[in-house]
């Protein structure tokens, strides 16, 4: 079989099993996102081996799978985790590196490498859960849609530039970091995600959430979801470049890893909560 038939064959299988959990959502949600966040994760302290660093690869994987849970065991109102205990975490991360890594072992660059794969994973994935029960999204419709809407747009982004970039190419973005990327491309993911942004308001949230934005709202939302995923993917190629590596995993067949399908969502998703709380109204007529 083929590339193009591997990667449509997952396709096939997982985007109906995500919008079903999503859909859901509660501890099935907050299970599949640990287990995304706990992949993530391991891809990431790979990275960082192979580009010459020494994280604490079993303690970031545990902590980073955890959040998610932890999250939705705040949202249930039956776990509650003071700042202190997060804290406590890190300054347990301190201790372990200096015993097992000592001064040899650059235990400040472990550490850093550590803490950082667990923001970058685990902490970002969680906003996926936090997205599917925020204030404005009341009921399970609503909720869905309020964690598909950046999911559809990052995808759409990615689409936009993907063939604007190869129709007009022209100056490339970031040739450093990825070769392929251009600048119209980077142009056209913004615009096809402005327009995405206002079919799915006036044809999902609208009807379906009874949520909407005004017209500078879709402008703003649609622009701010584009370059943040731009930025995201980005930043997982400069990650890969500096590993030397072609893909992050070999999870999903003709896709690469979890970090490979997930680049730009690790920033959108925190984005999109933030952006929800902003521009996000009421519909129009809605009760």
């Amino acid at each position: 079989m083929n590339e193009f038939g591997r990667r449509a064959i997952v396709a096939l299988i997982a985007a109906p099993l995500a919008i079903g959990i999503i859909w859901i959502g509660g501890a099935p949600l907050a299970t599949l996102l640990g287990a995304m966040s706990g992949i993530a994760a391991w891809e990431f302290y790979r990275l960082a081996r192979e580009g010459g660093a020494a994280p604490l690869s079993a303690i970031g994987i545990v902590l980073s799978a955890c959040i998610p849970i932890a999250v939705h065991g705040q949202i249930l109102g039956v776990l509650t985790i003071p700042l202190y205990v997060w804290v406590s975490c890190v300054v347990a991360i301190l201790g372990a590196a200096i015993w097992l890594r000592g001064v040899d072992g650059k235990p400040l660059a472990a550490v850093s490498t550590t803490v950082y794969g667990v923001l970058y994973t685990g902490a970002t994935l969680s906003f996926g859960y936090a997205l599917r029960y925020h204030n404005y999204a009341v009921g399970d419709t609503a909720g869905a849609l309020a964690v598909l809407f950046p999911v559809v747009l990052t995808w759409a982004s990615d689409s936009g530039a993907y063939f604007s970039g190869n129709l007009i190419r022209g100056r490339k973005l970031m040739p450093s970091v990825s070769p392929r990327k251009t600048v119209a491309g980077a142009v056209g993911g913004v615009l096809v995600t402005v327009a995405a942004t206002y079919a799915f308001t006036y044809g999902l949230l609208v009807p379906k959430a009874q949520l909407a934005f005004t017209p500078t709202g879709i402008v703003i939302f649609g622009v701010a979801i584009s370059v943040i995923a731009q930025i995201g993917d980005l930043a997982e190629s400069l990650l890969k470049r500096e590993a030397g590596v072609k893909d992050s995993g070999t999870l999903f067949p003709g896709h690469g890893g979890v970090l490979d399908r997930l680049d730009s969502l690790f920033f959108v998703l925190p984005a999109a909560y933030a952006l929800y709380d902003l521009l996000l109204i009421p519909a129009p007529g809605a009760r």
